[in-house]
C-alpha cells in the first residue's frame, strides 16, 4: 500500500468515526431519550468545550513525542468512552461522558493533518498538492458512517436503536488506533531550535490574542465567532427535524432516509471545495465570506419552508446543497484572510485563534444558546415548531426560521463593518 493510500485511509476512518453519530445525536436525545431543547444544546456543545484548551494540549505533547501513538491512544480512549454511552440515561451524565469523550476526540482532528504533513513531507512530496485530495477520503468516511448508521437504525434496514451509532463510531476508533500504531510510520520528535526555545505563552498559541489590537482583525474574530455560533445548528438538529413524525410521518421518503438525504450535504462540501479559486480570485474574501452567509441563511430558511410535500422535499435537497458553500466558503477563505494578514511568526498560533473562536467559543455559545431559545419557546407540550406547517404557531416563528433571522442579521453586520480590499494579484498563486 502506497502512502497516499495509507494516509487516505487514516483519513476515511477519522471522520467515519464521527460522522457515525453527530447527525443522529438530536433524535436519540429527543426521541428515544425525551431530553429538552435545553438538555440537548448542552450535551450537543461537548465538541465546542473539548476545542477550548484538548487540541493545543495534546498538539504540545506530540510535539514532545511520536505524533502517531498520541493520535492512536487518543483514538483508544475515545473508542473505550464511547462504549459506555448506549448505557446513559440521564441528560447530565450523558454530557460529561460525551464531554470526555470529544476531548480525546477533537484533539485528533488537527493531529490527522499534522500526521499526515509529516508523512508526505518525509516522503518528498508536497502537502499543499497532495493532501487535498486525501482529506476528500475524510469526507467520504463521513458520509460511508452516515448511511451505515441509517441502514443500522431504520426498519427498512435492521431496525436496532439509535444508541448503535455509539457502537458503531467505537469499532472504528478502535480500528483507526490498531492502524495507526501498526501500518503508519513513526513521526519522531524532530524540532528546531527555535521551537525548542518557545515560551509557553508561544506554545499554547496566546501571543495570537495581541491581533485583537488590529482593527480589522478584532472584527474578523468577532465575527468568526457569530457566525462559528451557526456553523453546527443544522449538524445538531437536521436529523431531528427530518425524523420528527409530526412532520414527516415514519414510513415516509424523508423519515426513512434522513441520515441518507443529510449526507447530500457532505458531498456537497467536495464539490464547493473545487470551485473556491474560481470565487476568490474573481470575488475576493469578503463577498466570498458573505456568499458563505447569505448561504446560511437559505439553508436554514428552505428547511422552515420544508412540509412534508414535493416541494418540500425539494426545498430539503436544495439546502443540503447549498450546505457546501455556506459551511466551505467561511472556513476555508477564513483561513485565508488570516494566512495574508499574519507575519510568518504568528501565523500558526492565529490559525488556531480561528478555529477557537468558530469551533470552541463560537460553537459552545450557539449550541447553548439555541437549546435555550427552543425549550424556553419552541417545543410547547414537548412537540417541536420546526417549520411552517407546525401547528398553529405564527407562520414567521418557528426554530428555523429564528437560526435564519440571525444568520441575516450577522450578514448584514459584516458586509456593514468590515472593510476589506480586493487585489486579485494577491491570490493569484493560490492551491489547496
Amino acid at each position: 500500500m502506497g502512502i497516499k493510500s495509507k494516509l487516505s485511509l487514516m483519513n476515511f476512518l477519522q471522520f467515519f468515526v464521527w460522522g457515525a453519530w453527530m447527525m443522529t445525536l438530536a433524535h436519540y436525545g429527543f426521541v428515544e431519550k425525551g431530553w429538552d431543547g435545553a438538555q440537548f444544546g448542552l450535551v450537543f456543545s461537548t465538541m465546542g468545550f473539548a476545542s477550548l484548551i484538548m487540541p493545543t494540549l495534546f498538539g504540545i505533547i506530540a510535539d514532545k513525542w511520536k505524533a502517531n501513538y498520541v493520535f492512536a491512544i487518543l483514538h483508544l480512549l475515545f473508542a473505550a468512552t464511547m462504549c459506555f454511552l448506549p448505557w446513559v440515561d440521564n441528560a447530565m451524565t450523558f454530557f460529561w461522558v460525551l464531554l470526555i469523550a470529544m476531548c480525546f476526540y477533537m484533539p485528533t482532528i488537527g493531529l490527522n493533518n499534522s500526521v499526515g504533513f509529516d508523512i508526505l513531507k518525509k516522503e518528498g512530496k508536497d502537502p499543499i498538492i497532495d493532501f487535498p485530495p486525501i482529506r476528500v477520503w475524510g469526507t467520504v468516511g463521513f458520509i460511508a458512517a452516515m448511511w451505515l448508521t441509517n441502514f443500522f437504525t431504520k426498519e427498512w434496514g435492521v431496525g436496532y436503536s439509535i444508541k448503535v451509532s455509539f457502537i458503531i463510531s467505537a469499532v472504528g476508533a478502535f480500528c483507526l488506533s490498531l492502524y495507526a500504531f501498526m501500518v503508519l510510520p513513526t513521526i519522531q520528535k524532530a524540532r528546531s531550535e527555535t521551537q525548542e526555545k518557545q515560551s509557553l505563552v508561544e506554545k499554547l498559541g496566546l501571543q495570537a490574542f495581541v491581533l485583537f489590537k488590529q482593527k480589522k482583525m478584532a472584527i474578523f474574530f468577532i465575527f468568526s465567532l457569530l457566525l462559528g455560533a451557526a456553523l453546527q445548528l443544522t449538524n445538531a438538529y437536521g436529523d431531528g427535524f427530518l425524523q420528527d413524525d409530526h412532520i414527516f410521518p415514519k414510513g415516509g421518503l424523508i423519515n426513512n432516509f434522513s441520515t441518507i438525504i443529510l449526507s447530500i450535504s457532505q458531498i456537497s462540501e467536495t464539490l464547493f471545495i473545487l470551485v473556491i479559486p474560481f470565487f476568490m480570485k474573481r470575488f475576493g474574501i469578503k463577498k466570498v465570506m458573505l456568499f458563505s452567509m447569505m448561504a446560511w441563511v437559505l439553508r436554514f430558511a428552505l428547511f422552515g419552508l420544508a412540509e412534508n410535500t414535493g416541494l418540500g422535499f425539494a426545498f430539503i435537497i436544495i439546502s443540503c446543497m447549498i450546505y457546501g458553500m455556506a459551511f466551505d466558503f467561511f472556513n476555508i477563505s477564513g483561513a485565508l484572510f488570516v494566512e495574508q494578514n499574519t507575519d510568518a511568526k504568528s501565523r500558526s498560533s492565529a490559525q488556531g485563534l480561528f478555529m477557537l473562536m468558530t469551533n470552541g467559543i463560537g460553537a459552545v455559545l450557539g449550541n447553548i444558546t439555541a437549546g435555550f431559545i427552543i425549550s424556553k419557546w419552541f417545543e410547547p407540550n414537548g412537540v417541536k415548531i420546526w417549520n411552517i406547517g407546525s401547528f398553529d404557531h405564527p407562520v414567521f416563528l418557528n426554530i428555523w426560521f429564528v437560526f435564519a433571522a440571525y444568520a441575516l442579521v450577522v450578514t448584514v453586520l459584516f458586509a456593514v463593518i468590515f472593510k476589506y480590499k480586493h487585489d486579485p494579484k494577491l491570490i493569484g498563486e493560490i492551491k489547496h
